[in-house]
């Protein structure tokens, strides 16, 4: 993510700052810690900007880092919104009363699935898009290295996909953690770290982001990739030899979230803001920065490319449950110890 920074940031039509000693010095704007992907961060900023002529500086971190900032930051609060990224850290944050309390007028429109991360999070959070975890994998390198795109979350740990393997690391990717908190509703907890010990031998690599494993898997970096499902169509428009599958024994996903800061400094911006980001019109706007997740708003079109979770076995995933601090301690803490402390290979 940070690669694409300085690109992005020399194109918009917006200052975007990142670091938090530029966000205090800009009182009366609005500063957002975005933790989806640059592009629909960066398009949307400069649209509520264009529209209502409020500045905003956005910085751009998974949702695991910006939850351990705006911990960090807890006493001196720094942003305003944070915008996207998976529910489970914003409800972890909402448990905290980290985020404030608002029930949008937009909240009527929504599907229930938004809001009912609102209502287990005493409306200190709400759901902005969804997306199913699958495979994303490349399938230039699966032929010529002879193998068969994987169907299964077995398959992952099978001995040929040895050095062939991207996760996002859990303790920094809310991807990550909602992959292992899957993992663990749909094996057992004790089957399922058996099977992430057998994942690490084949992992090349633990990026910090959960777009990670898509982009080194549609660039040939690595043959298969543990991400969100709609991250795959972008690339393959951006012309990446890319494919998905989702597991056959049963998926999670995400309910993609949206927060403002307790303690903002500009509330009525983060409001304004919040607002407008559950209406169709800023909605749609993901598509256009080809994210295709399935959109919160029940008027919000769905993109074509967005993965249906119809034609998925999606499973009962408690948000309740690993949404809380303590669960997602308990196993971040089991993971480190575990599995990410043993040797790969």
């Amino acid at each position: 993510m940070r690669r694409f920074h300085a690109l992005t940031v020399a194109a918009a039509t917006l200052a975007a700052i990142s670091t938090p000693a530029a966000f205090a010095q800009d009182k009366g704007n609005l500063n957002i810690y975005c933790s989806m992907q640059i592009e629909w961060c960066t398009l949307a900023a400069n649209e509520f900007s264009k529209q209502t002529g409020i500045k905003v500086n956005t910085s751009f971190k998974g949702s695991g880092e910006t939850f351990a900032q705006i911990k960090a930051e807890a006493t001196n609060p720094k942003g305003d919104v944070w915008f996207g990224g998976t529910g489970d850290p914003h409800l972890q944050a909402a448990e905290e009363g980290l985020s404030e309390v608002y029930q949008s007028p937009m909240m009527k429109d929504l599907h229930p699935w938004a809001t009912y991360q609102a209502q287990i999070a005493g409306y200190r959070t709400v759901g902005i898009y969804a997306g199913a975890l699958g495979f994303s994998f490349n399938t230039e390198v699966l032929a010529k290295k002879k193998l068969e795109a994987p169907k299964c979350w077995a398959d992952l740990i099978k001995p040929e996909f040895k050095g062939d393997v991207q996760m996002a690391n859990p303790a920094a990717s809310g991807t990550a953690y909602t992959a292992m908190a899957t993992l663990v509703q749909v094996f057992g907890e004790d089957k399922a770290f058996e099977y992430l010990k057998a994942l690490h031998k084949n992992i090349s690599n633990y990026p910090k982001s959960g777009t990670g494993p898509v982009k080194a898997t549609a660039r040939g970096e690595s043959a298969v990739g543990v991400s969100f499902m709609h991250d795959v169509p972008g690339e393959v428009k951006n012309g990446f030899p890319v494919g998905m599958a989702a597991p056959c024994e049963g998926t999670g996903y995400e309910v993609g979230s949206m927060s403002i800061l307790k303690g903002a400094r500009n509330m009525d911006n983060a409001k304004k803001f919040y607002d407008w980001a559950l209406t169709p019109d800023a909605q749609k706007l993901a598509a256009q920065a080809k994210q295709y997740q399935l959109p919160s708003n029940k008027n919000s079109p769905q993109p074509p490319e967005a993965p249906r979770f119809t034609n998925i076995k999606l499973i009962q995933y408690d948000f309740k449950k690993y949404g809380s601090s303590a669960e997602r301690k308990r196993l971040l803490e089991k993971w480190e110890k575990d599995v990410n402390s043993l040797p790969r290979g």
